[in-house]
C-alpha cells in the first residue's frame, strides 16, 4: 500500500508545480487553456493510440469488466438526479465525474502494489478508451453545437482527435500492424507528456479558486464524489457477490471500482467550456478520498476473510 501511495505523491506534486507556476510565474492568463487544447488536439491522441494498438482487446469480455462497467453505469444515471435541469453538457460533466476512473495513473500502481496484478486494470482502460470516451466525446460535441441527427454526430465523432486516435489504434491492435519505429517512436514520446501536461493544468486551474465554493455545481459535485469513492465501489462489490465471485476478484473489482475521477474529465469540460468547477472538484477531493477508501475496503477485505 505504501508503493501504491506513490501514484497519489506523484500526483500531488505534479499538480502542485501546476499551482505554483499560475501564481507566481507570470504566466498569461490563458495559460491553463493552451495547455488542454494542445493535450487534447496532440498529446492524448498520441497516448491514445499507443496504448489501443499496443493492446490486446480481448480483455473487454471478462465477468469483472461487466460488474466494473454496470457499477459505472450505475453511478452515471444516479447522479443524473443531482443535476435535474441544468443544461446538457453539465449534466454529461457530472456523470462523467461520478463514474469515470482514474484507471491509468492512479489505476496501474494500485493493480500493481496493492492487488499485485498491473494486468486487471486494463479491461478498464480499454473499456474507457474504447466506449465510453468515443461517447462522451460525442455527447458533449452535441450538446456544445446543438446537432442532433446521426450524419452530424458521425461527423463530429470523426473530427475529434482523440477519437480518431482510438479508432486507428484499434484498428492497428485488431490487423497487428506497427508503425516505423521513426513514426512510432516521436507519437509514443509525445505520449509520455499528455498526463504531467493535464495535471500541470490541473494545478493552474486550483489557482485562486476555492474547492467547493458556493454556487450551481456544489451539490452537483459533492453527489459526484460520494457516488466515486462510495457508492461505486458498494455497487461494484454487491455485483460480485450477486453473481458468486470469488473473494480475490471481489476484492478486486471493489478496490478498482474506488478509484478516483480521471484528469481526463477536466481535459473535457476544458475543451467544450463546460462543467470545469464540477470536474475540477470532484477530481480534487475523490484523489484526496481514494486513500482512505482503499484502506478501509482492505480493512473490510481482511474482517470478512475470517
Amino acid at each position: 500500500m505504501i508503493s501504491a501511495l506513490s501514484g497519489f505523491v506523484l500526483i500531488g506534486v505534479i499538480v502542485a508545480v501546476g499551482w505554483v507556476a499560475r501564481r507566481w510565474a507570470g504566466l498569461p492568463e490563458n495559460a491553463e487553456a493552451v495547455a488542454g487544447r494542445i493535450v487534447y488536439a496532440v498529446l492524448n491522441p498520441c497516448l491514445l493510440f499507443t496504448g489501443v494498438a499496443g493492446a490486446d482487446l480481448r480483455v473487454l469480455f471478462s465477468e469483472p469488466l461487466v460488474i466494473s462497467t454496470a457499477a459505472a453505469c450505475a453511478c452515471f444515471a444516479l447522479h443524473l438526479l443531482f443535476t435535474r435541469g441544468r443544461d446538457r453538457g453539465t449534466r454529461i460533466m457530472g456523470m462523467l465525474a461520478a463514474g469515470y476512473v482514474n484507471a491509468n495513473y492512479i489505476g496501474i500502481p494500485i493493480a500493481t502494489y496493492v492487488l499485485g496484478n498491473a494486468a486487471l486494470v486494463v479491461p478498464i482502460i480499454m473499456l474507457q478508451l474504447l466506449v465510453i470516451t468515443p461517447l462522451a466525446l460525442a455527447a458533449l460535441e452535441i450538446a456544445a453545437t446543438g446537432h442532433a441527427s446521426w450524419r452530424s454526430t458521425v461527423i463530429a465523432t470523426l473530427r475529434n482527435p482523440m477519437i480518431v486516435a482510438v479508432l486507428i489504434g484499434a484498428f492497428f491492435s485488431v490487423t497487428d500492424l506497427r508503425l516505423p519505429t521513426v513514426i512510432a517512436d516521436p507519437i509514443t514520446t509525445m505520449g509520455h507528456a499528455a498526463v504531467p501536461m493535464v495535471l500541470l493544468a490541473f494545478g493552474m486551474s486550483l489557482s485562486g479558486r476555492r474547492v467547493l465554493a458556493a454556487g450551481p455545481d456544489r451539490v452537483a459535485t459533492v453527489a459526484a464524489v460520494v457516488l466515486k469513492t462510495a457508492g461505486m465501489p458498494a455497487i461494484a462489490f454487491l455485483l460480485a457477490v450477486v453473481l458468486g465471485l470469488g473473494r480475490d476478484e471481489t476484492y478486486a473489482v471493489s478496490v478498482l471500482a474506488a478509484l478516483p475521477t480521471a484528469q481526463n474529465v477536466f481535459l473535457y469540460g476544458q475543451r467544450f467550456t463546460v462543467g470545469l468547477v464540477l470536474a475540477r472538484d470532484a477530481i480534487f477531493l475523490s484523489t484526496v478520498l481514494c486513500a482512505p477508501v482503499l484502506l478501509v475496503i482492505a480493512f473490510l477485505n481482511a474482517v470478512l476473510s475470517r
